[in-house]
């Protein structure tokens, strides 16, 4: 959050508006790289160790992104954390696994988005603040120190967790050739959807290159059947992926739509995420107390909650309304994600055996991650493809349009999908 809300300040800083959706893709490449080696490991070895890696490896590219000259140096410090990120949360997954019995599984998640409300409270106001006050670098390096305090606060319970007492069986984990090669893929799709107008002979065979590359992988790195929206855990992956997509590709460029169109200073323009993110944590405390609902059926809802968020971001970016109702519509969609990403979690979890949560929770992180890593790269190539001259957000309310059916398509199909279960 306090990234998307730096961005417009950090392209213009290194002077690469070009670039703007890059320090976003390229944290959600690594992330899935990160998550799918994050799978295999917590599988094989347990959890706690690879959680205390992943948040050292998280300040590091923290760090380094703070000192970045230029912008192949900030993506590289992207990278990393994105990397370090990936692999926390595939841990978080397993250890709740571990302790909490199922029944207690929504409201554990219910916690975890909790955890999102002090940063959603003071993170992008902060990072507002001191992008105008102070730089954009602090914005990643003034979080170091808080990533060193919460790898000595979890330490204890870390150290508890050893090997999983069951043996990995079924659909051998996740390979890291597999795991690179999704990664590349999707940086390869969104160079070459950037490169196709200027260079469409260079473009084009890249960007097939790439889209086959990342098919090819996916099919290691998910449970069979996800591409396809196959009933249980397959349909449960693909709609994180599509849930997050939508959501995150829509909110990423909130705070360029908000100071270039309409003239709002960057502390202001975060506003709109944090109340998003408080809307996340009151989707979650709901759906942890509707233990006795289908969760295809809570997932659905959701994915309505995220459809009426971004088609009212759509109206309230453009002319159609007030630029005031993206503050007012936002927490809509905040709440679909809440119900939406911690009902995701506790199904596949709950249809999920010891041995296989590793890679199952690394597939839903992946999905999760390349599902935003694409739409927020093809909105970044859509988006600057409509800019005009004094217009750089012009084509905002276009991509959020053009993402409202998606939502409200994967919502039927989960509906479509539940009443096949019930008859």
């Amino acid at each position: 959050m306090g990234v998307a809300t730096a961005l417009p300040a950090i392209v213009a800083d290194l002077r690469a508006p070009e670039w703007y959706s890059w320090p976003l893709t390229v944290f959600l490449a690594a992330s899935a790289l990160g998550t799918a080696f994050g799978g295999r490991y917590a599988d094989r070895r347990g959890p706690g160790g690879l959680l205390l890696l992943g948040l050292a490896a998280f300040a590091a590219g923290l760090l380094l992104a703070a000192h970045a000259p230029d912008m192949p140096v900030l993506l590289a410090g992207r990278a990393v954390q994105g990397a370090g990120g990936g692999v926390v949360l595939v841990s978080l997954y397993v250890m709740i696994a571990g302790v909490f019995p199922q029944r207690q599984r929504p409201a554990a998640f219910g916690v975890v988005s909790a955890a999102w409300v002090l940063p959603a409270l003071v993170g992008p106001a902060v990072a507002g603040l001191l992008t105008e006050h102070a730089s954009w670098r602090w914005v990643f390096g003034g979080l170091a120190p808080f990533v060193l305090v919460g790898g000595l606060l979890v330490l204890p319970a870390a150290r508890r967790f050893g090997r999983p007492a069951a043996e990995s069986s079924g659909q051998p984990a996740a390979g890291g050739a597999a795991a690179i090669g999704a990664a590349a893929g999707v940086i390869g799709l969104n160079w070459a959807a950037q490169r196709v107008v200027p260079e469409p002979l260079v473009a084009a065979p890249v960007g097939i290159a790439a889209l086959v590359l990342l098919i090819g992988s996916l099919r290691s790195l998910l449970p069979a059947g996800t591409l396809t929206g196959r009933p249980g855990i397959p349909l449960m992956v693909l709609a994180r992926g599509l849930l997050a997509g939508v959501f995150f590709a829509a909110q990423a460029f909130v705070p360029l739509a908000l100071v270039a169109a309409h003239g709002y200073p960057p502390s202001a323009a975060g506003v709109p995420l944090t109340v998003g993110s408080l809307g996340w944590s009151v989707g979650a405390f709901w759906q942890a107390r509707r233990r006795h609902l289908r969760r295809e059926r809570v997932v659905a809802v959701g994915f309505l909650l995220v459809a009426a968020g971004v088609a009212g971001l759509a109206c309230g970016l453009s002319a159609a309304l007030p630029a005031w109702t993206v503050f007012v519509c936002w927490p809509l969609a905040g709440a679909g994600m809440g119900i939406g990403i911690a009902s995701t979690s506790v199904r596949v979890l709950e249809l999920s055996p010891e041995g296989r949560r590793g890679f199952h929770s690394s597939a839903l992180q992946m999905c999760d991650m390349l599902g935003q890593a694409a739409f927020v790269g093809a909105g970044g190539v859509l988006v600057a493809a409509l800019a005009g001259p004094g217009a750089p957000a012009r084509g905002v309310p276009v991509l959020d349009l053009l993402l409202v059916p998606v939502a409200v398509l994967t919502a039927a199909a989960l509906l479509r999908s539940d009443l096949g279960r019930t008859s």
